[in-house]
């Protein structure tokens, strides 16, 4: 038992799998294991790690589980890992396994939602939402009886973490993105794993402010491994091939919102209300006031620093006063509207919506993505995008 201690140590703070844990098979049967070294069963907790090591072989973790299980039975540990001795790898190994054993506890309440998920349009059944403090990446369903969470899955980041600025920093970007296609093994490298889901960063938020860099992807892991360090990649989001693959489901090229996070805001469902009403009032009177020609009020809705495109805001304001002069009356309808909070700044969102534009001389059918600032206690627009 006093063999055992480290193990014991490590384990004891976090472990306990909740029935409400929706984690994948390897964390299932890891759980057990490390269930059965709490309850001082080496000799059971071996035969549960051979047979996590029967399905996934290439299950580094579990490998050096079972060695230190091995080891145990000789002398004494002095750390995780101990049975190959201190390394970069064993490091990297033990910050999974503190990643791993944290959410198969999920002190995250099952009926908490992340603050960044306002409104989700009914044309939109998954999203996808990463917290890299956690190294996990959720599922949430946009079911008739509210946002849920479904799934959630381990995952790495970038070796540098969050807060991607430049091409080459060894950090994933914080934001919001939109999966836009995805690439078979058959056109990518082996590091690349099973498959790749391409993601739309830099986006237009992250353009306007200098950040740069490209091929920022969901990705899958080499054939000879079964996962990734926590923080290990160049900066693509990081799953097992298995997850990778289960993910699929879930997944709709071109429609699939990503929100990845530092660390996501968990809040009570109710708690989203307040800031949602803020932001459909804001919305609902800047579509009234376009609707009523009367451009000083529309053009109040706009930050100074707003951006459409290369337009910044004086040029924007003088196209809608020289197009509403000619203009009789204007009905403006939004629909399939999403809301969701930037990451990491609650002070920031970001809306989605297809715009149907009627007026005297023009009718138009565009989707638009709008970014709203909190300016003085007031919601304005600071950049338009027409998708």
């Amino acid at each position: 038992m006093l063999r055992l201690r480290v193990l014991l140590s490590l384990i004891a703070p976090l472990l306990g799998m909740p029935a409400h844990a929706e984690v994948s098979e390897a964390d299932r049967l890891f759980a057990s294991s490390m269930q059965e070294i709490l309850q001082s069963q080496p000799e059971k907790a071996l035969t549960s790690i051979n047979n996590l090591l029967d399905r996934y072989p290439n299950f580094r973790l579990a490998q050096l589980v079972k060695g230190d299980l091995l080891l145990a039975r000789a002398q004494p540990l002095s750390t995780l890992g101990n049975a190959q001795g201190a390394s970069e790898q064993q490091a990297d190994l033990r910050e999974e396994a503190k990643a791993r054993i944290l959410a198969i506890n999920d002190p995250v309440n099952p009926e908490l939602l992340p603050a960044e998920l306002l409104q989700i349009s009914s044309e939109t059944r998954y999203v996808i939402a990463v917290d890299a403090s956690r190294a996990r990446l959720y599922i949430f369903e946009n079911s008739p009886n509210g946002i849920r969470r479904v799934a959630d899955y381990y995952v790495t980041v970038g070796k540098l973490g969050t807060g991607k600025n430049k091409e080459g920093d060894k950090r994933t970007p914080v934001g919001l993105y939109t999966i836009t296609s995805f690439k078979p093994d058959s056109e990518l490298e082996e590091l690349y794993g099973i498959g790749a889901y391409p993601l739309s960063y830099p986006n237009e938020w992250d353009v306007r402010n200098g950040r740069n860099g490209h091929g920022i992807w969901l990705h899958g892991v080499p054939r000879d491994t079964y996962a990734r360090p926590p923080k290990a990649s160049d900066g693509c989001v990081v799953l097992s091939n298995d997850d990778l693959k289960d993910i699929g489901r879930f997944v709709g090229i071109g429609k699939t919102p990503v929100i990845i996070a530092p660390n996501l805001t968990w809040v009570e469902p109710s708690a989203l209300s307040t800031t949602k009403v803020e932001l459909e009032e804001a919305i609902d009177d800047w579509r009234k006031d376009w609707e009523s020609l009367n451009t000083d009020r529309l053009l109040d809705h706009y930050s100074s620093r707003f951006q459409a495109g290369n337009q910044r805001f004086r040029a924007f304001a003088e196209s809608k006063r020289r197009v509403n002069t000619g203009k009789s009356w204007i009905k403006v309808d939004l629909l399939r509207m999403s809301i969701y909070r930037q990451p990491g700044d609650k002070d920031m969102a970001i809306v989605t919506f297809d715009q149907d534009y009627k007026s005297s001389n023009l009718n138009n059918l565009s989707s638009k993505r709008q970014y709203w600032q909190r300016e003085n206690g007031r919601w304005r627009i600071i950049q338009e995008t027409i998708l």
